[in-house]
């Protein structure tokens, strides 16, 4: 992950994105349902990547619509 490449903790990642840690923990192992804008520009902005850097699309073969 970009943490790992940026040498930086979840706690001072959290601290300078302005958001708790158990959120941002939420966020790095993929159980996010949603994540702000907002959040996600502070994010590339601390760790100097871009938002496909930190995102991947999964697809939830549960609502597929297209059966």
């Amino acid at each position: 992950m970009m943490m790992a490449k940026r040498k930086i903790s979840l706690g001072e990642l959290a601290e300078r994105v302005d958001i708790t840690p158990a959120n941002l923990s939420i966020f790095k192992t993929g159980k996010a349902k949603a994540v702000r804008f907002s959040t996600l520009e502070r994010l590339c902005q601390v760790l100097d990547c871009q938002p496909a850097d930190l995102l991947e699309f999964r697809p939830d073969n549960e609502n597929e619509t297209d059966k």
